[in-house]
């Protein structure tokens, strides 16, 4: 067989998963960090272009079976085109490439045309959204097969090339996607061709994201049910007797975040902790960082002290980002851990902590409370005259601590190593959806990311009603009092300044007004 000769760049046709964003495969994240381009679809969740780089274009191509979208081939055109631009693409689609994706399609387009491409499947719907709505589409004792089944075919065919009476007699799961538009011809299909009225049917819309729903009937009820759920594309439908373990095995929705989305303000960087964490409790996650992390404007008054860290007692860090840009300065200066032997080391939480230890560095105070207050009174009994401490820190901080410290008699050289500026990322996608009122949670971690938000928002002013409907959640006290002095009601703040803490906070407080609720209805 003759070969294409292949030219240009390189399409990836990238299976995006159902919707849940850890479902996407490492593979797919791979290709989406070295994208150039990335062309998505209405089903691939808009949280997966952030593994894209800042620079990537991305062009939407949504086909959501109604309205006005892109012809196929425009988009094969689309693809080949940024291909022979010498482009890294990515053509990001919901699902699996290959299951009623299209994906074949543009596949045998790209290799018409001699460009090279790949194909990364993806977890497909007709898997994934049962399993989330508590439903395993085989079983050892209720299916032995599976059928997947397109509910949407192609208008143009002469005639259905569904075989409706072997589909009946199947004794197995049938799943039909994009089907909820033939959802009464398919339910009287089946009964007509033999399938019993009363044969569990769920239908699951948006399965595996945070707005999941589902409903459950039979096939003589489930159009009713469906038309007073009002149920809208996208959906997933299961036929057969696995649709009876739904109230057992239902796991996915029972999360005690199940159903909320939480804005996470904090640095790009540094919020895969807290989103881990949040998923972890059933929450979707927007990221929506309102700092961003650079170094300062002059390295001197670093190199400086660097120059001369034999002479200081105390090394004081008051963050993670302290920590890992002045051991990273120390790299830069050909220097390393060695030389802060014989210096004693102050941590402000574990977490900083943490951090160092990374730099085979041992804090040797820690406070119990993990803010400036807490290092000074740990630090009490101990005489500071003459004392000589260092402290690596944000450009804007707190002066408590210096001033404290200064006042007991010691040396105190504050050295910025980082400054926090406003990201140049455009904010409109998640303005967008707190004007939506889809947010319920917008989390600060630093007070200067609640002054960075009410700023991206418009101010003091605007910022209200934005988050008339919204839970402010703030890591410690000092966050909280700066929310509180732009306006914000602080609603949930955890004993501990940590991100753990933090998340714990927000679970408890919808657990306890789940229990508050379940009363009032007893």
């Amino acid at each position: 067989m003759n070969r294409v000769r292949q030219t240009g760049g390189k399409v990836y046709l990238v299976g995006a998963g159902p919707g849940d964003p850890g479902l996407l495969t490492i593979r797919g994240k791979e290709c989406l960090e070295q994208a150039d381009v990335i062309l998505y679809d209405y089903l691939a969740n808009p949280a997966l272009l952030s593994y894209a780089p800042d620079q990537a274009e991305r062009v939407y191509v949504g086909r959501r079976g109604k309205g006005s979208y892109p012809e196929q081939a425009t988009i094969s055109r689309l693809l080949i085109e940024r291909a022979r631009a010498q482009k890294v693409v990515v053509r990001l689609k919901g699902g699996d490439p290959f299951v009623f994706g299209r994906g074949g399609e543009e596949a045998e387009a790209l290799a018409a045309a001699g460009i090279a491409f790949e194909v990364v499947p993806g977890v497909t719907a007709a898997i994934a959204v049962p399993a989330y709505a508590g439903i395993p589409v085989t079983h050892r004792t209720l299916a032995s097969t599976l059928t997947i089944v397109t509910g949407h075919e192609d208008r143009e065919k002469p005639t259905t090339a569904l075989d409706w009476p072997r589909l009946a007699g199947s004794q197995g799961t049938l799943v039909f996607l994009m089907g909820m538009k033939n959802l009464s011809m398919i339910t009287t299909r089946l009964i007509e061709e033999g399938l019993t009225p009363s044969t569990p049917v769920a239908i699951t819309r948006w399965g595996t994201r945070v707005s999941q729903q589902t409903v459950v009937g039979t096939l003589a009820d489930i159009v009713q049910k469906a038309d007073i759920a009002r149920l809208e594309p996208p959906t997933v439908i299961v036929v057969g007797e696995v649709v009876r373990l739904r109230p057992t095995l239902n796991w996915f929705e029972q999360r005690p975040l199940f159903g909320k989305r939480v804005l996470m303000t904090r640095a790009k960087e540094q919020a895969g902790e807290l989103a881990s964490l949040l998923a972890g409790y059933g929450a979707e996650t927007v990221e929506a960082p309102t700092i961003k992390i650079v170094p300062p404007l002059d390295w001197a008054p670093v190199d400086q002290a660097i120059s001369q860290i034999e002479t200081y007692h105390w090394i004081m860090f008051t963050s993670v980002n302290g920590v890992d840009r002045f051991m990273t300065r120390l790299w830069a200066k050909e220097l390393d851990s060695r030389c802060l032997a014989g210096r004693q080391v102050c941590c402000i939480g574990p977490r900083t902590a943490q951090e160092l230890e990374k730099y085979r560095v041992k804090a040797d105070l820690i406070p119990t409370d993990y803010q400036a207050e807490g290092v000074l009174e740990a630090l009490a009994q101990q005489n500071l005259t003459e004392t000589r401490i260092l402290i690596p820190r944000a450009e804007v901080a707190r002066e408590l601590l210096p001033e404290e410290l200064r006042a007991r008699g010691a040396y105190v050289d504050v050295i910025p190593v980082y400054r926090t500026v406003i990201p140049a990322q455009d904010a409109g996608g998640w303005r967008q959806q707190l004007m939506d009122r889809r947010i319920h949670v917008v989390t600060f971690t630093s007070s200067s990311t609640v002054r960075n938000f009410v700023a991206m928002l418009g101010g003091v002013d605007a910022v209200k009603s934005f988050v008339q409907s919204v839970t402010i959640a703030c890591i410690g006290p000092i966050t909280a009092k700066t929310a509180e002095e732009c306006g914000l009601t602080v609603s949930i703040m955890p004993k501990e300044n940590t991100i753990p803490a933090l998340v714990d906070a927000i679970v408890h407080h919808y657990q306890s007004r789940e229990q508050v609720a379940a009363e009032t209805r007893s």
